[in-house]
């Protein structure tokens, strides 16, 4: 035990107790007919003779979230998945079961049947006649979780949060219904869900670090998915018109209250459709899932409210940095946008590509700003080694990030499917892999081998779960959102 607190220890002789009298503290089975939502909800509206003249027997197991004695009687709330019910123990009725109670501490599991009833204070109660220990809680409930400000803490011991804190119970339950309207979402629109490998021979994708690992077997290093991209247009290739992967996936990077090295995305991929197309969907599908979880268009999110009403705002990235000061002659410079970037306070490494200063420029200046919904469109080429060129200016490609509340929540582009031209641009990836740059893309031959056999036209999109699951829940931090977000080690 790591804690040893006065509390702790008096816990501990009391299991210690019910063992010497027989008494399993960690029961094997009990199976309770009700939960605290539904009693409630079937007969909260049944005043105290309703209740004696119907005689409503209810079953019910949870956590003990309060306990108090009165002699000869007990009140206790317990607290189940659904929720909190009030039980009632009285002496006359439980005869030496009763002096069981001794041995209950906040925080333990009960199991308890018994009868229904309206307390003097008219609160909907259940009478125990029969109860048992289902398991020792050795250590004691925060008394006052919510006013912790170590919220690291709440994160560590999410299992505690779970239990004192409902509010983030509800946010998990949004993000499982979020996730569920997704996938309604896109079987409806017929498409196929897949499952592609989670280690990659080639880690590619997306511009990231991955994660790397040995398969002992094969004596082979692989590499953790950063994207199911490649693979999921490999499907293309082979017939599929209309895929999609809700996925895990792994990037090698720094944590945020927008990033975690393990996070959820979800990838789609339709057949002779452009990036345009993808738009009109993406706002379909958007309003489909606010409507569902959250009942309304208007998302209330820290200090203002989201509109996710159709259509959204469509802007040019090139003209987002004009609108920013940065002269037409300087966006075509190297050297000079280096210069521009660095009067302003961007930090870039020395022999930074034109692209990535573009591309760090609107980071710090465009993106804060970008609160309503906005897809910011058409990139250059080189942030974009898998996206087709627009064929009206072959420097730029046909893609498109949507921005909310300030942060990307989904990349999507028309497929490039010319094999050719994936190649080549593999190659100065490889080339800006050799110069330093840890994010690049590798050369990937059996995928541009796919690419010979023929990919239809396609556009392919990749949503972030996490961030909109912030979104939809007003939650600040992603870490708010992820069960178990990466922390480091305890000291």
């Amino acid at each position: 035990m790591t804690d040893t607190s006065e509390q702790t220890e008096q816990r501990l002789k009391k299991l210690q107790e019910l063992k010497l009298a027989g008494l399993d503290p960690y029961n094997q089975s009990f199976s309770p007919q009700n939960k605290a939502i539904e009693i409630h909800s079937h007969y909260g509206a049944y005043d105290k003779e309703g209740l004696e003249t119907k005689q409503i027997d209810a079953s019910v197991a949870g956590r003990v979230m309060a306990l108090r004695e009165f002699g000869k009687a007990a009140f206790a709330h317990i607290q189940d998945s659904t929720g909190r019910i009030q039980l009632y123990f009285k002496k006359d009725a439980l005869g030496d079961a009763f002096t069981l109670l001794k041995k209950i501490d906040v925080g333990d599991l009960i199991g308890a049947t018994g009868r229904l009833f309206r307390t003097k204070t008219n609160e909907l109660t259940i009478e125990v006649r029969s109860f048992t220990i289902l398991s020792k809680s050795l250590h004691p409930l925060p008394e006052k979780w919510h006013g912790l400000k170590d919220v690291e803490l709440r994160y560590r011991q999410r299992y505690l949060d779970l239990i004192v804190n409902p509010d983030v119970k509800d946010i998990f339950a949004k993000r499982s219904a979020i996730i569920k309207a997704i996938r309604d979402f896109f079987e409806e629109q017929g498409f196929i869900e897949v499952e592609t490998p989670m280690m990659h021979l080639i880690p590619g994708g997306a511009a990231a670090r991955p994660f790397k690992t040995h398969h002992n077997a094969l004596d082979l290093d692989l590499y953790l998915r950063i994207a199911p991209e490649l693979y999921l247009k490999r499907l293309l290739v082979g017939g599929y018109e209309k895929v999609f992967e809700i996925n895990k996936n792994f990037r090698n990077e720094g944590i945020s209250t927008r990033h975690n090295p393990e996070f959820t995305m979800m990838e789609f991929y339709i057949a002779y459709k452009d990036y345009n197309y993808l738009m009109s969907l993406t706002e379909d599908l958007f309003a489909a899932v606010a409507t569902k979880v959250v009942g309304s268009l208007q998302i209330p999110y820290e200090d203002t409210t989201i509109d996710l009403t159709p259509p959204y705002r469509r802007l040019p990235m090139l003209e987002a940095l004009i609108q920013k000061g940065m002269p037409e002659n300087v966006i075509q410079d190297e050297v000079k946008a280096f210069k521009w970037a660095k009067s302003r306070g961007i930090e870039l490494a020395q022999g930074t590509p034109l692209g990535k200063i573009l591309d760090e420029i609107f980071k710090e200046l465009v993106e804060p700003e970008l609160i309503q919904p906005t897809y910011v469109i058409d990139y250059p080429i080189e942030l974009s080694p898998l996206a087709k060129r627009k064929p009206d200016n072959p420097g730029l490609v046909e893609r498109f990030e949507l921005f909310i509340a300030g942060r990307e929540i989904a990349n999507a582009f028309s497929e490039l499917n010319d094999p050719i031209d994936q190649r080549g641009r593999f190659l100065r990836q490889v080339e800006a892999k050799a110069k330093g740059d840890d994010e690049a893309h590798e050369m990937d031959e059996d995928f541009i081998r796919a690419l010979e056999y023929g990919m239809p036209p396609a556009a392919g999109e990749g949503i972030g779960i996490d961030r909109l699951v912030m979104l939809l829940t007003n939650s600040k931090s992603i870490r708010d959102v992820i069960l178990f977000p990466l922390l480091k080690p305890e000291r």
